[in-house]
C-alpha cells in the first residue's frame, strides 16, 4: 500500500486552518497543521493558508520566518498552495485602505480592492481555467467559493523556453476579472477556498496532491 502523501499545512495564527486540514486528508493526504520548520520545509507539499488582511498576514508569516521557508522550499522545486490571502502575498505588494504592503514577491503585480458596487465578494461563482491547468482537471465547469475584497486583476510575469507558460484562472466580480488561480511551476495558489467548496473543492485538493513528488522527511 503506498503511503498518503504528507502535506504540511504552515501553523503561523492564520485562522480557519482545520477544515483546510480535513479537505486535504478527504483528498488523500496525510495532512499535518505544524509550525515545525523542518517538517514544513521537507513535506512533500505546504499549504499557506490565509484570513483576513494582507498587512496581518505577511506580519504573521515573517515572525515565524515563513518567507523564508517558502522561498527555500520554491528554489527546491518543493511544491507550495497558497489560498486565498495566502495567494495574495505571493505577489510583490498589496493596498488595501491606502496602505501599501510589501508581500513575498514571488510574482509581478499588486492586490487591489476589486471594482465591484458590493463587497466582499462572497459566494459561489464559477471560473474560467486555462485549458493546460491540472488543478481543474474534470472539474472546470464547476463553482467555487470565495470571501474577500482585493486580489490579484492583471498577471505580468513573463516566462521563457526551456520554462512553461504558468495556467491562469479567471474569475468575473463586479466590472472586471481577476486572478481566481495560478498555477507556476511548484508554486500555485487559489483566491477562493476549496476547502469550503464542497466535491469540486476536494476535487481541486486532490489533483494538486496527485501532482506532488514524494519528499523524503
Amino acid at each position: 500500500m503506498t503511503a498518503r502523501p504528507l502535506v504540511a499545512v504552515l501553523d503561523y495564527g492564520s485562522g480557519n486552518v482545520h477544515s483546510a486540514v480535513k479537505a486535504l486528508e478527504a483528498a488523500g493526504a496525510d495532512a499535518r497543521l505544524t509550525a515545525d520548520r523542518g517538517l514544513a520545509r521537507d513535506a512533500d507539499g505546504l499549504v499557506v493558508p490565509g484570513v483576513g488582511a494582507f498587512a496581518a498576514v505577511m506580519a504573521a508569516l515573517r515572525a515565524i520566518r515563513g518567507d523564508e521557508l517558502i522561498d527555500r522550499r520554491l528554489a527546491g522545486g518543493l511544491p507550495v498552495l497558497g489560498i486565498c490571502v495566502g495567494m495574495q502575498v505571493l505577489f510583490e505588494l498589496g493596498v488595501e485602505r491606502g496602505v501599501d504592503t510589501e508581500g513575498l514577491g514571488e510574482w509581478p503585480g499588486a492586490v487591489t480592492e476589486l471594482d465591484a458596487p458590493v463587497l466582499p465578494h462572497m459566494g459561489w461563482n464559477t471560473v474560467a481555467p486555462d485549458a493546460g491547468s491540472r488543478l481543474f482537471a474534470g472539474i472546470e465547469r464547476e463553482r467555487f467559493y470565495f470571501v474577500h475584497s482585493y486580489a490579484a486583476a492583471q498577471w505580468s510575469l513573463q516566462t521563457q523556453a526551456p520554462f512553461p507558460a504558468p495556467a491562469l484562472t479567471w474569475c468575473t466580480y463586479g466590472s472586471g476579472r481577476f486572478l481566481a488561480a495560478v498555477e507556476n511551476g511548484p508554486l500555485s495558489a487559489t483566491q477562493f477556498h476549496p476547502e469550503k467548496s464542497g466535491a469540486a473543492g476536494i476535487r481541486l485538493l486532490s489533483n494538486w496532491i496527485d501532482g506532488l513528488p514524494r519528499a523524503t522527511v
